[in-house]
């Protein structure tokens, strides 16, 4: 049973196997009872407090207008269609009549996430509450999920429960649980796949350590492409994860097969890519075409009504062919179908290429600072709440405010970027696999989007980079820690330091609770919150 703080000698960073690795895989080494006991318990706090007056604010807040409704014309006709004039205030209001035109509407992210919020609309009905509910659950399924990556990553049952705990504490990761938007549900799937390409690895080195050579079929890998896949199908961003852990997962097969004396390494490791690539960047593609059915069942709602304009607008120049190609039957209106699909995602690339270049948003930051949070974005404010009114108890000549702003947990991010530097040296300097992790984690989903710096984009797209800056996080805390089990000074003292810290990233995310849950607060509260001027 493995319960130590510290990083356990079993996940050995070094890419030679120690015996205890060729006897038995790290990530057994534990009381399951205990391990999942801890970590449901986390999940549950998180839950609660994900949950926890979930329809505050009762309104759409941000892009929820557009997803929620989105999932709601998904779930009523299987297809998005175009609303009508003040179909929000109706919404709002109750009045959940029909509401839609006739025309679809052209969405420009895919459909897995939209269709996860039209499950909580299905169940509890069309009001914030009902499009909110999916990404509570799902955003406490996250933190779940973060317990058992990090754990096995770092062999460590209590760093596993640490990781989760550091996740659940982040207040980006708290408001995106709480509002209608795709990104919890991006950040989650591919959080999954992560954690599936590197449950692979353990299985494959201990496929190794048995002798078996020859490894064909790997289980994770199509697990992780299936979790990819859906990562995809909720918005293209996951393409860039995806490539990065494909790729690391070759250089994981062939130090694996080099580790353990086989000759021919290369080779055989050439022969693993081809696989993996089938497993997991194959079945991802699938997936993700198959998210599309609604869009496919509908295509010729599309091909009437949008091929003509959007295309057009969004710099294509043409119509598609298919809308002008006479309706064929059975296999042939599949294959006419996906063509169709294919002219659609032209069209969204140009949307996302062309048609916001140029574009301000009060909110829009560069995405280089958003490790640093450097601007977050207001999601809903209600300003100038008079004294005596709302339960207002500010002195006279003052005012009381709520707030909901997408910012993270400052102590997480700036010491998570921090960790994040330390990381890249332990991964190329001491050749440590679990820190290449956070590396690769971390810039696979950041950096690409300095490439867009030239349109609105904003930092709450980071989320899908947190959990990886928590378990570079996590790994440095496990490391101030150290692995021996025997008491000693320098083991005291980095438990307490390690203590102290996530005890002092709990303050933090009380302290700013109220402008993460549109709390009544004085503006003179508020403004203590308002580090800089850059948040405000």
């Amino acid at each position: 049973m493995t319960t130590t703080v510290g990083l356990s000698r079993t996940a050995s960073g070094s890419e030679v196997p120690t015996a205890a690795e060729r006897a038995r895989p790290p990530w057994r080494h534990e009381d399951p009872v205990i391990a999942w006991t801890g970590a449901l318990l986390v999940t549950g706090i998180a839950f609660f407090l994900r949950w926890w007056q979930l329809d505050t604010p009762h309104q759409f807040s941000f892009d929820e207008t557009y997803y929620a409704k989105d999932a709601w014309s998904m779930l009523a006709h299987g297809y998005v269609r175009e609303y009508v004039e003040d179909a929000d205030k109706s919404i709002i209001n109750g009045e959940t009549g029909d509401l839609w035109k006739d025309s679809p509407s052209m969405i420009v992210h895919p459909e897995v996430g939209k269709w996860l919020i039209a499950l909580g609309i299905k169940t509890f009905g069309m009001d914030p509450f009902g499009w909110r509910i999916a990404s509570a659950v799902i955003g406490s399924l996250m933190v779940l999920v973060m317990c058992r990556f990090t754990r096995r990553v770092t062999g460590s049952t209590v760093l596993g429960l640490v990781g989760g705990l550091l996740l659940s504490l982040d207040g980006l990761q708290l408001v995106l649980s709480r509002l209608g938007l795709l990104d919890i549900f991006v950040a989650f799937f591919i959080l999954c796949g992560v954690h599936c390409v590197v449950a692979d690895r353990q299985s494959f080195r201990a496929r190794l350590a048995a002798g078996r050579s020859r490894v064909l079929v790997r289980p994770w890998l199509i697990a992780g492409g299936v979790a990819f896949g859906l990562a995809a199908g909720t918005k293209w961003t996951a393409a860039f994860p995806l490539a990065a852990f494909g790729l690391l997962s070759f250089a994981w097969s062939w130090g694996g097969r080099h580790a353990f004396g086989q000759r021919h390494a290369w080779a055989k490791a050439l022969a693993d890519g081809a696989g993996s690539f089938v497993q997991l960047v194959l079945v991802a593609l699938v997936v993700y075409v198959a998210s599309w059915t609604g869009w496919l069942v509908h295509a010729h709602e599309y091909e009437q009504a949008l091929s003509n304009t959007q295309y057009t607008a969004h710099g294509g120049g043409k119509q598609w062919p298919t809308a002008t190609e006479p309706d064929a039957e059975g296999i042939g209106e599949v294959v006419q179908s996906v063509r169709s699909l294919w002219s659609y995602h032209h069209d969204v690339f140009a949307f996302h290429e062309h048609f916001l270049n140029g574009g301000e948003h009060v909110y829009a930051s560069k995405p280089i600072g958003w490790l640093l949070l450097n601007r977050p974005v207001g999601v809903d404010a209600q300003l100038e709440i008079k004294p005596g009114t709302q339960g207002c108890d500010a002195p006279a000549g003052s005012t009381c405010l709520r707030q909901v702003i997408l910012l993270g947990n400052p102590l997480i991010w700036w010491a998570g970027s921090l960790a994040l530097l330390c990381a890249l040296v332990r991964w190329v300097g001491a050749r440590d696999w679990r820190f290449g992790v956070a590396v690769v984690g971390t810039t696979s989903t950041w950096l690409p989007w300095i490439r867009f710096d030239d349109r609105p984009i904003f930092f709450f797209y980071a989320v899908v980079c947190l959990p990886f800056l928590v378990l570079g996080l996590t790994l440095a805390l496990g490391a101030i820690v150290g692995s021996t089990d025997r008491p000693s000074p320098r083991r005291t003292a980095g438990v307490i330091l390690s203590g102290s810290y996530v005890v002092l990233a709990l303050l933090m995310f009380a302290w700013f609770w109220p402008i993460w849950t549109d709390q009544l607060i004085t503006h003179g509260e508020w403004l203590k919150r308002m580090w800089f001027s850059r948040w405000i």
